[in-house]
């Protein structure tokens, strides 16, 4: 059985990891993190997942939650990450790292840590999303600049970032599907008389509004069809339980950078 620190355990994931990790047995829960003087710091985590008390107290000691743990899963705010991510380095533990909107400064730190221990960076958790991913690099090869390329994402009021990561990374995939750097032909929204579409363009749109978990739609459209790839979240738990069950196969990866479509075998 194979330990797991949480960090951002007070989190709509955190707590969603909390409740999922019951279901795996391979697994086992020792520490729970938040930032110093969190409301929750001291109270037993699963009762403040929502699911019954687990014995495991919140704490505000990352580096004691990641020395007990064999492998540790953050969903926490960007600039979070660094402070856990050399302590990864540092004591060399397994890490699942789900939050997204790191700068270029932050990214620096995980990949220092990723010289020492496996890494796993992923922008979506979800299994049915990587599935995605891999479809929609597909169809951009098929379906070239004669098809407009457009991701729509959705998600709930209080998500700090636009657009998502895994819209970015859906963009991305139509990118290396027609072999095009995004940066080259990414756009954000549109305002104004912006004039025709240019073909080559990528498009991503981020709508925000009520309880949404996560909708993303990536469109390709042209005279006469449009072909649509879907995937809403109804709930946590798809992103929950990729995170853990990626946790449980990163533990015995080595040092370096891994992703959920290696372990999913695309």
């Amino acid at each position: 059985m194979k330990s797991v620190a949480i960090i951002g355990a007070s989190g709509r994931m955190g707590a969603a990891l909390i409740d999922s990790i019951r279901s795996f047995e391979n697994l086992k829960l020792v520490a729970a993190v938040e930032q110093p003087g969190h409301l929750d710091v001291g109270k037993d985590s699963g009762s403040v997942s929502g699911c019954a008390p687990n014995g495991v107290s919140i704490t505000d000691d990352t580096a004691a939650a990641v020395i007990a743990a064999d492998v540790v899963i953050d969903f926490t705010f960007h600039s979070v990450v660094p402070d856990t991510a050399a302590l990864i380095r540092k004591h060399r533990k397994a890490y699942v790292l789900g939050t997204t909107g790191l700068t270029n400064d932050e990214l620096v730190v995980v990949e220092a840590a990723a010289t020492a221990a496996p890494v796993m960076m992923a922008p979506n958790m979800s299994l049915g999303v990587n599935l995605l991913l891999s479809l929609v690099k597909q169809a951009a090869a098929v379906l070239d600049v004669g098809y407009d390329a457009e991701i729509v994402e959705m998600h709930h009021r209080h998500k700090r970032d636009a657009p998502s990561g895994t819209a970015l990374a859906l963009a991305k995939a139509v990118a290396a599907g027609r072999d095009v750097n995004f940066d080259d032909v990414a756009c954000y929204g549109r305002e104004g008389i912006t004039g025709e579409r240019d073909a080559k363009t990528i498009a991503v749109h981020a709508l925000r509004g009520g309880d949404v978990v996560g909708d993303h739609t990536v469109i390709f459209s042209a005279d006469g069809e449009r072909v649509e790839l879907v995937h809403k979240a109804s709930n946590r738990g798809c992103f929950s339980g990729g995170a853990l069950r990626a946790a449980e196969w990163l533990v015995s990866k080595e040092p370096g950078f891994h992703s959920m479509r290696e372990m999913l075998g695309l």
